[in-house]
């Protein structure tokens, strides 16, 4: 696990829902592993959607207080600032058809920050665009 990981929304999210046992198991082993290593990284994209998802869309909710304190603490992370570089070829990816526009932003800020890897269950689970592979780790 020496190269630069970049973490998908849902490998968050699932850490914390209690209501997928399994996939939260390897969620919070995945973190931990990538992040003792220094090998995750995460981008504002992430952090907002973590937020939201973990206190409107999980069977049982976090506080939003609690997932505040976890945003922060995923922030010591490397982390991507979405800014209008990654915005104009996440585009430009979503018009050829590749993905969602979301996940095109993913692709771009994983691209942008170096990662030889893009773990999702959202994305072709196996599919390589340029130096990056897309992994769905459960």
């Amino acid at each position: 696990m020496n190269d630069k990981t970049f973490f998908d929304t849902n490998l968050l999210v699932y850490a914390f829902d209690r209501g997928s046992p399994k996939k939260q198991a390897v969620a919070k082993r995945l973190i931990g592993d990538y992040g003792s290593g220094g090998n995750l990284v995460l981008s504002t994209q992430v952090l907002q959607e973590f937020y939201v998802v973990t206190t409107k869309k999980l069977a049982k909710p976090l506080a939003k207080e609690e997932a505040a304190e976890v945003v922060k603490d995923l922030g010591a992370f490397p982390l991507v600032q979405v800014d209008k570089g990654i915005i104009s070829r996440a585009m430009d990816r979503h018009r050829a058809g590749e993905f969602s526009f979301w996940d095109c932003l993913i692709v771009e800020a994983a691209l942008q920050s170096g990662c030889s890897l893009l773990l999702t269950e959202d994305m072709q689970n196996g599919r390589h665009i340029d130096t990056l592979e897309i992994r769905n780790p459960f």
